[in-house]
């Protein structure tokens, strides 16, 4: 039946020409259906198939932009630094002085503009009874932290900061004066960058870097003549001003910032 079928339309065909031409149509849009199909199931699929695209990115981990930093990549530095010390009411205040027994001058507060000029006045008082100027300071005003450091190496003096007493940021100019130079066990002796301070009535000006330059080759030429290893006024610069870098007993002795600590204490003998 299905020959005789083939035959009847062969013969049809034969007998109208135009309609091979709907025929070989009609395949060709069959073919293309096909292809559109077969195009789609692909795309769904989610693979591509043209020859020239690009090749899927390697799925590479990166760390997010704000990942932090390795802390084992922090430099010794950074380590060291500590916040600064809580405030003392009584090392808020100006700079006292007090001549106390054994020829002890105690200086202890602020180091205020004007400080120096009140310190050369005491000395000019009792000058011939002074023996060791005693430190206890959060810094101050580093011109008369170095015009009370120099008269203290003119005068001869010994400086000391005693156990458990601090001296920090220009304090340590004005320990450095000192001809003997001592520190008591756990005195807190830091420093860190300093602030150039300007008159009120000087405008703002792009010499404040220039004024700031100033100040520490100051820093730097009386450090040296005060015969103390520059590395100080190194650790000094790379210290943020709110931070402070305290140095370790070994390291006042090795920079030469003191001439003598204390001798540790012995060891009771377990019972």
């Amino acid at each position: 039946m299905a020959s005789a079928l083939n035959q009847r339309i062969k013969a049809w065909l034969a007998g109208h020409p135009d309609e091979s031409l709907l025929r070989w149509v009609f395949r060709t849009i069959l073919v293309v259906a096909v292809g559109a199909l077969a195009a789609d199931l692909v795309e769904s699929n989610g693979v591509r198939v043209s020859s020239d695209a690009a090749p899927p990115p390697l799925d590479v981990q990166r760390d997010p932009p704000d990942a932090p930093a390795d802390p084992s990549l922090l430099t010794p530095l950074l380590k060291r630094l500590m916040p600064l010390p809580k405030d003392d009411p009584a090392l808020e205040q100006p700079i006292t002085l007090e001549l106390r027994g054994g020829g002890r001058l105690y200086a202890t507060g602020t180091i205020t503009p004007g400080s120096a000029r009140a310190f050369a006045d005491e000395v000019e008082r009792h000058g011939e009874y002074v023996r060791t100027v005693v430190l206890n300071s959060p810094g101050g005003s580093v011109a008369d932290a170095l015009a009370m450091g120099r008269l203290i190496r003119t005068k001869k003096f010994a400086t000391e900061v005693e156990a458990g007493k601090t001296c920090a940021s220009s304090c340590p100019l004005v320990f450095a004066g000192g001809i003997e130079r001592r520190a008591g066990e756990r005195a807190m002796i830091g420093v860190h960058q300093i602030a150039a301070v300007r008159s009120a009535n000087v405008t703002r000006s792009d010499n404040d870097m220039s004024l700031a330059q100033n100040v520490s080759a100051r820093c730097q030429r009386y450090l040296s003549d005060m015969g103390i290893d520059l590395k100080v006024w190194v650790h000094a610069m790379e210290t943020p001003h709110d931070q402070l870098f305290t140095f370790k007993p070994d390291e006042l002795k090795s920079l030469n910032l003191v001439t003598s600590l204390p001798e540790s204490r012995p060891e009771k003998p377990r019972s």
